[in-house]
């Protein structure tokens, strides 16, 4: 009786439509997250894998029910660790591009020095020899700003 009280209002039958096809993606999405999960899986073997793609995909409701209370803890712990991974991998690509690994451009380090001598922090003179450093090496100067370069 419910269904047919539904289709007499016709808001009550978009209300029911919206929430079938809502569930419709639902299941699509976890059906597909349960296979990524399966193919993502390193415990697995081969066999293993095999099993479980067959169980979901030839009786999807129940494979997915089983796999998600069978397996849906460590699905959970495989998630974060693939997003671990990720964020690593991620935050080391951009360390490699900033180039974060000490070396700075010769224009950062004149820059810096331009910083320092405006604060007051080294002398005309210790600017002079820092940037006569910075340029004849084309590199950094590590200890500009702590007078040293300034020492022969």
């Amino acid at each position: 009786m419910g269904t047919y009280l539904a289709y007499d209002y016709p808001l009550l039958s978009a209300f029911w439509t919206m929430l079938w096809f809502f569930l419709w993606i639902l299941w699509f999405i976890l059906l597909f997250r349960i296979i990524g999960d399966i193919f993502r899986d390193d415990s697995l073997g081969g066999w293993g894998k095999a099993g479980w793609l067959i169980f979901v995909i030839i009786l999807p409701f129940l494979g997915v029910l089983i796999y998600v209370i069978a397996r849906g803890k460590s699905m959970g712990h495989r998630e974060i660790s693939h997003a671990r991974k990720q964020q690593e991998q991620f935050d080391a690509y951009i360390r490699e591009t900033a180039g974060e690994s000490g070396r700075t451009s010769s224009a950062d380090e004149l820059s810096r020095l331009s910083e320092l001598r405006a604060r007051g922090d080294i002398t005309d003179e210790e600017f002079r020899r820092a940037k006569e450093l910075v340029l004849s090496h084309g590199g950094p100067s590590a200890d500009a700003g702590t007078g040293a370069a300034s020492r022969p």
